[in-house]
């Protein structure tokens, strides 16, 4: 199932799930397997703020990360959009935090617990998330795609309580509606940024992102944000 999903190229979660949804039960318990079998994407670490224990990793905090690492942050405070692999779909996340520091802050949206059943659930129905970092968030050999833009000393506070905020009142998570991209295109949007479809798998949405925005890395807050 996981290749079927690496092969689906620019389809919409919307359509990836017909493959499965249709035979009920028998769907459930396929992915179920599929899941457990795979690499686990559920695993959440108790606090979201995070350091590379890489030395090679650049100051801007994104290890090997294109872009990011070889031109000079044009202002002090960065939010990160990535997308890594994961057991299905893959996952979309964000990373925040000050250019000059090495630890990082990560955001997202996913079931809780490192249990697959939330996970084969919330494509039915609504069940409780977390937004706090996620295993293999880490990870440069999950990255499958990132979009890093910065902010001014004065935007970024506003930012970051935005997406504290955002955390803290989003307690569920559903497959086609409340899922991963939905979260940081939320933040996009609050950023001034122009958002693709939160249907779209994880990497694709971030690609997209990027594109949609002609890959400009600053953001300027809207008066009155």
């Amino acid at each position: 199932m996981t290749k079927f999903f690496k092969t689906t190229g620019r389809r919409s979660l919307a359509v990836a799930l017909c493959a499965f949804v249709a035979p009920g039960l028998l769907a459930v318990a396929t992915l179920l397997a599929a899941t457990t079998l795979a690499s686990p994407a559920f695993a959440t670490p108790s606090g979201t703020r995070v350091a590379s224990t890489d030395a090679s990793t650049p100051a801007t905090g994104v290890p090997g990360a294109s872009e990011a690492a070889s031109a000079p942050a044009p202002a002090p405070y960065y939010v990160d959009f990535r997308a890594r692999t994961a057991a299905t779909y893959g996952h979309a996340f964000l990373w925040y935090g000050k250019s000059s520091e090495r630890a990082v802050d990560v955001a997202g949206l996913h079931p809780a617990t490192d249990s697959p059943v939330p996970y084969v659930l919330g494509h039915f129905m609504f069940v409780q998330s977390e937004t706090g970092a996620s295993y293999g968030d880490l990870d440069e050999q999950y990255l499958t795609a990132n979009y890093r833009v910065y902010l001014t000393a004065e935007d970024a506070p506003k930012v970051f309580a935005y997406i504290q905020k955002l955390q803290k009142t989003t307690p569920f998570w559903n497959a086609t509606t409340t899922n991963c991209t939905w979260f940081i295109g939320q933040v996009a949007s609050f950023m001034g940024l122009s958002t693709p479809s939160h249907l779209l798998l994880p990497e694709d949405y971030v690609n997209d992102l990027k594109k949609m925005n002609d890959a400009r890395n600053m953001a300027s807050l809207a008066p009155g944000r």
